[in-house]
């Protein structure tokens, strides 16, 4: 069943690679936050209630319904265009997210250790590379936004290989991600729309250091 669920959050990678509304990218998110929620509840056998209370606040609370809705609220209140704007077409950049899907893959294969679970391995490196890929092609500062937040989940996949031994150490990440999260978020819902009229990434190549 995990493995199930680690592939249709792979499968959203494919899909925000070629999707061109902003908004397709805030439900993206949103579907992985409860997909992560699910993958955890289930990967983790031995959870505690207060594991369960915190992972359920990270995921579904903050991912699925705190990011999604500030993000929106972003959009609206600077009055943002609903496309991405890439910088490559579509099909480019759905080649280059197998190419990146691919090569995770061939990596997971030349690493010899039985304790290695390699599809989330393959999922967790393939997040965190496609995000990276994501806030490289896009117009759109937010959309940076929306690239750190899938690396973001790359690195919760990523955690969950030690999930069931050192449950306490994945939650201090969690909540450290939280706060990285909240503060970026913070200052692009407040600074966002009074420091740039244009929120392309190109205006920020007029910024000067007085």
């Amino acid at each position: 069943m995990i493995d199930v669920l680690l592939i249709i959050l792979l499968m959203t990678l494919f899909y925000m690679a070629i999707a061109n509304r902003m908004l397709t990218y805030i439900k993206v998110l949103a579907f992985q936050g409860i997909l992560l929620f699910f993958v955890v509840f289930i990967q983790l056998k031995d959870i505690t209630t207060l594991n369960l209370v915190l992972i359920l606040l990270e995921t579904i609370v903050f991912k699925s319904l705190a990011v999604p809705f500030f993000l929106a609220y972003i959009l609206k209140r600077n009055n943002i265009t609903r496309e991405a704007e890439p910088y490559l077409p579509n099909f480019v950049s759905l080649i280059i997210t197998t190419f990146i899907v691919v090569i995770t893959i061939l990596l997971s294969h030349s690493i010899k250790d039985t304790h290695l679970d390699k599809i989330f391995f393959v999922v967790a490196l393939s997040s965190l590379f496609f995000g990276m890929y994501l806030i490289a092609t896009r117009r759109k500062i937010i959309t940076h936004v929306m690239g750190y937040m899938v690396i973001e989940n790359g690195v919760f996949v990523l955690s969950l290989a030690v999930g069931n031994e050192m449950p306490m150490l994945v939650n201090l990440g969690i909540m450290l991600d939280i706060f990285a999260s909240v503060l970026i978020l913070g200052i692009f819902l407040n600074k966002i729309g009074d420091v740039f009229k244009d929120v392309d990434v190109d205006q920020l190549t007029n910024l000067k250091d007085y």
